[in-house]
């Protein structure tokens, strides 16, 4: 079971020049196989001059979809080295499509390789990469005299406490790795002797680090 993976959350282009053709690449955070073939298409109608319009997606974290397009191009020079850079980089969620103009010199499939290559990797790199976690959300109710202690605890953990309700007792929402969860409930516990109240949700994947 994956537990973290890494995506991006913003578009992205990026364009190299080999013998005078021209590659331009285009990332985008896709959720669903219809969001990816949108995507496509987007970028074909932007490009309807172009010689191809060449794509692969990895879709899901559990059992990844993935998928490519040669779009006209040479058996294995065009979709598959996109997808291997999007593996390679371990991302997913990801739909990647390369823009290629004929500058009218033939690169050989080695040289389209590379080509389809160097601008996936370009628009990639031109991206903000995020790692999504997955994450138990906390309900940490408490009395005024430990809160104290639970707001060292959490800070020393580097665990942020997304929100604070003060009323007869303090009601803090955090966010716990899973792998964490068993280890810092105990913890809160015998920070506070058992006073602490722990309501915990069902475990989801979010963005950390914005």
């Amino acid at each position: 079971m994956i537990k973290e993976y890494a995506t991006i959350i913003e578009d992205s282009t990026g364009e190299i020049v080999e013998k005078k053709s021209r590659f331009i690449g285009y990332v985008r955070h896709v959720e669903t196989e219809e969001d990816a073939l949108s995507f496509v298409n987007e970028i074909k109608k932007k490009h309807y001059d172009a010689r191809h319009n060449c794509y692969a997606y990895v879709i899901g974290e559990q059992q990844p979809l993935l998928r490519f397009s040669d779009d006209g191009e040479p058996g294995g020079t065009a979709g598959k080295p996109i997808l291997e850079v999007i593996t390679g980089k371990e991302l997913y969620n990801v739909c990647v499509v390369v823009t290629r103009y004929f500058g009218g010199t033939l690169l050989g499939t080695g040289g389209l390789v590379r080509a389809y290559t160097e601008a996936s990797k370009a628009a990639i790199e031109a991206a903000k990469i995020v790692l999504n976690r997955f994450m138990v959300p906390f309900l940490i109710t408490t009395n005024y005299t430990d809160l104290g202690k639970i707001q060292y605890l959490l800070g020393n953990e580097k665990i942020p406490i997304l929100d604070s309700e003060y009323g007869e007792n303090v009601v803090l929402r955090t966010e716990i790795y899973i792998d964490d969860v068993e280890r810092m409930e105990k913890a809160l516990i015998e920070a506070t002797a058992a006073r602490v109240k722990i309501t915990k949700k069902d475990a989801v994947f979010t963005v950390q680090g914005l």
